[in-house]
């Protein structure tokens, strides 16, 4: 089955699944540009887990458009600590609310996966082939084997029922809305979180593992602009990567974080903990020969991140 080109967004109801997580709520920033109406239910309201919920909200709503950016998410201590959770949460929300876009006929909806979804030793950059080719990273295994199986829920629904369901992968994310917790956080909020208690406490920063690993990070109003783009621009089944197609190393964003953070303190890197992947780049090949690239640097996102941490979070 085939579908119109360019869809368009103007007088659509559109659901931002996920609308107070750092990309949902900067995609609701977004389509404030595209003359849309926007739905972006807190999940204290709606419990994507819950099937009936999620039915019964569909079919009075009845959305035109779905970009499912909800999930439960964290880093690798999170991850290791609670992968019963992770698993289900994710596994959950994605079937929930991808079968209620069937059934209540939505026009189309774009599914968010991950990069950590690649094998852990994928070949670099990672091309979207890759994709189940090879054993996961063990430190976020359940989060993505159920960011997996919503893609290939979609894909399967497509086939089957022609829904219109497109899926993007992301590189790490970051920017203004993370979790900014020295634990739970991901890399770039866990790392501003630390280095501030150490400008404050005093004290060695303690990074985990080696300071290797490399990783392609984007600023989250610029993959909120990409998701946009491909919701308008963009119709198949094969996921498409999206990225900034710059790596940096942790050991590199340490000291970046705190030239920014004016923090000059000891540092050291506990080799005893996990790095994670060691490289993950995405190939973005695709989404530049469709029009579309990154704006922002790794430097000014950084900084527009820090801005807002001591605005939002600090004070």
């Amino acid at each position: 089955m085939t579908y119109d080109l360019p869809y368009s967004l103007v007088g659509k109801r559109v659901w931002v699944a996920g609308s107070a997580g750092m990309l949902g709520s900067s995609l609701c920033r977004r389509l404030k540009e595209e003359d849309c109406e926007i739905f972006d239910i807190p999940r204290k309201s709606l419990d994507l887990c819950r099937q009936l919920d999620v039915e019964d909200w569909m079919a009075e709503k009845r959305p035109h458009a779905i970009f499912f950016a909800a999930g439960t998410v964290g880093g690798i201590q999170a991850n290791q600590d609670r992968p019963g959770e992770f698993i289900y949460d994710n596994a959950m929300m994605a079937i929930n609310v991808i079968n209620s876009a069937r059934l209540f006929s939505v026009e189309k909806l774009l599914i968010l996966g991950s990069s950590c979804i690649y094998p852990r030793l994928a070949k670099q950059p990672m091309v979207e082939k890759e994709l189940l080719t090879g054993s996961l990273e063990p430190t976020n295994e359940s989060y993505a084997i159920a960011k997996i199986a919503a893609l290939k829920l979609g894909q399967a629904f497509r086939r089957q029922y022609g829904c219109d369901i497109i899926s993007a992968i992301p590189a790490n994310l970051y920017g203004p809305g993370d979790k900014f917790h020295p634990d739970d956080g991901h890399v770039i909020p866990g790392l501003i979180s630390r280095i501030e208690e150490k400008k404050l406490r005093g004290g060695t920063l303690v990074i985990w593992g080696t300071g290797k690993p490399q990783r392609d990070f984007l600023f989250v109003d610029d993959a909120a602009d990409a998701l946009v783009f491909l919701m308008k621009k963009y119709s198949d089944e094969a996921e498409i990567n999206i990225g900034s197609g710059n790596v940096c190393s942790i050991a590199e964003l340490v000291e970046i974080l705190s030239e920014i953070m004016d923090f000059s303190g000891p540092t050291r890197f506990d080799l005893e903990k996990p790095d994670g992947m060691p490289l993950k780049q995405l190939d973005i090949s695709r989404l530049t020969q469709l029009g579309w690239s990154s704006k922002k640097s790794l430097l000014d996102g950084l900084k527009a991140t820090y801005r807002w941490y001591c605005k939002e979070v600090r004070n």
